[in-house]
């Protein structure tokens, strides 16, 4: 390529520019201006008009978002490719940065002049708003794509708490069920050498199993000391050394001095430390299995909530889908953050809402960007309210909180793109513009309201039909 002058050869070797006709070549050369650029140099910056369609002949170009005050990769183009203003673009400005990835030539052409190349070629206009579609298709996901792994982020330190817990809690309960089975050959070898009747066997089997909770005499906190006091007491009276230490676990599991006296008085006096010894072994070792089950129920349920937010198991169809699923699994994944700032959650969902027809995912994505937003600026101790009802052929999502509003002057800017209130580092001003996207993409839409006590975000969705 020519130092100083650019030929027809060079802009046909652009694949949209391809099989076009001598006199567009001539024109485009005529009325395009020939720029070159050192390595690593900006040649775009934030807040600078966007003017000019850059036809890329040498080297390339690395467009950077800023977020948060740093700049973060975006696209990159190369030679044969083309960038910058399109013909009947809306951008204005340029919301980034655009740095040379090498020494670079393009030929750059003023949007003023867009009209005439309209007439001079509109087969090159179609092809150039044709290719301004495709990049917008691909902008669009690509920060869908960021949003949900930035929503995903700000779930995870959570996820990982509500998953410590019950895994904690198992590993507890098994070191403390391996001590409790390694006893049990000892109490059943001391147990033996005392020669127990049937009836007695029977009935200290039957009282191994833990009562229901219903059935655990429901004491307060100061009546269950005094009856530990009294059972330890009893415990004592029957021979056992340590009474104390099974009163506790045996009244846990709902027996009582009424329920063991009966035991004790079909046992032999020095066959009672034994059976009753064994007896709590096995009651915490039951109650400990269940503790163990509890644990693995939660952790399923997490796993199951994280399936469901992230629509693993499925693909990226629309198909019907039930609305309240969601935002359970939603709401379980931001368990820890409610919980954390004693929020009180209001569940107000109707029964018998019809399926709408969308992806589990992007939806997910609108619920966590709407509830995430609420818990931002409720106070400590606020109230969040998530309701559902039908409204003709649409389902409403309504997300409530009774946090300070939203100002006045803020309001009409709240869907715009990039537009955020928060701190530094803290937003990217995307997130309510892409849960409106993927509304309006569903066939609904994002509403709000707000007022000093009171915002409410209301999504429609239409019911299958």
């Amino acid at each position: 390529m020519s130092e100083t002058l650019l030929s027809a050869a060079d802009l046909a070797a652009v694949p949209l520019l391809a099989d076009l006709p001598p006199t567009v070549y001539d024109w485009l050369l005529t009325h395009g201006e020939r720029r070159e650029f050192a390595a690593q140099q900006d040649i775009m910056r934030p807040g600078e008009p966007a003017d000019y369609m850059m036809v890329i002949l040498q080297g390339g170009l690395q467009f950077f978002r800023v977020v948060n005050g740093q700049r973060e990769p975006g696209f990159r183009i190369e030679a044969g490719q083309i960038s910058g203003v399109l013909p009947y673009s809306r951008l204005r400005t340029s919301s980034g940065f655009g740095v040379t990835t090498g020494p670079t030539v393009l030929l750059a052409l003023h949007r003023n002049l867009f009209p005439e190349m309209e007439q001079v070629s509109p087969e090159l206009v179609q092809r150039l708003v044709s290719a301004m579609s495709d990049r917008a298709r691909d902008e669009t996901r690509a920060q869908e794509r960021d949003e949900k792994l930035r929503a995903l982020g700000k779930l995870s330190a959570g996820l990982a708490h509500e998953l410590n817990n019950p895994a904690a809690a198992i590993a507890r309960a098994a070191q403390a069920l391996a001590s409790q089975v390694s006893q049990q050959p000892a109490f059943l070898q001391a147990l033996v050498q005392h020669c127990p009747t049937p009836e007695a066997l029977a009935l200290l089997v039957a009282l191994a199993e833990p009562a229901a909770p219903e059935n655990r005499g429901g004491f307060t906190a100061l009546e269950c000391a005094d009856e530990e006091d009294l059972l330890a007491d009893w415990l004592e009276s029957q021979g056992v050394p340590d009474g104390y230490r099974l009163a506790a676990p045996l009244l846990q599991a709902g027996r009582t001095r009424a329920e063991l006296e009966p035991l004790a008085a079909t046992l032999a006096p020095e066959a009672r430390p034994i059976a009753l010894a064994w007896l709590e072994s096995q009651l915490t070792a039951r109650c400990l299995l269940h503790d163990v089950q509890e644990a693995s129920t939660r952790i399923s349920t997490l796993v199951s909530n994280v399936k469901t937010y992230s629509h693993m198991d499925r693909g990226a169809n629309y198909a019907p889908l039930d609305v309240q699923a969601g935002l359970e699994s939603t709401l379980n994944m931001l368990g820890y953050r409610l919980r954390e700032r004693q929020i009180r959650l209001v569940r107000a969902f109707a029964p018998g809402l019809p399926p709408v027809r969308g992806q589990v995912s992007s939806l997910n994505q609108v619920w966590t960007n709407l509830l995430d937003n609420a818990l931002d600026v409720l106070p400590l101790g606020g109230q969040l309210e998530v309701r559902t009802q039908r409204q003709g052929e649409f389902v409403q999502v309504l997300i409530v909180d009774n946090g300070p509003g939203i100002p006045a002057e803020v309001l009409p800017h709240i869907f715009e793109p990039f537009f955020t209130t928060k701190q530094a580092g803290e937003g990217t001003g995307l997130g309510l513009d892409i849960a409106q996207r993927i509304l309006r993409n569903h066939g609904g839409r994002l509403e709000v309201r707000s007022a000093p006590g009171r915002t409410e975000f209301c999504a429609w969705l239409p019911v299958v039909s």
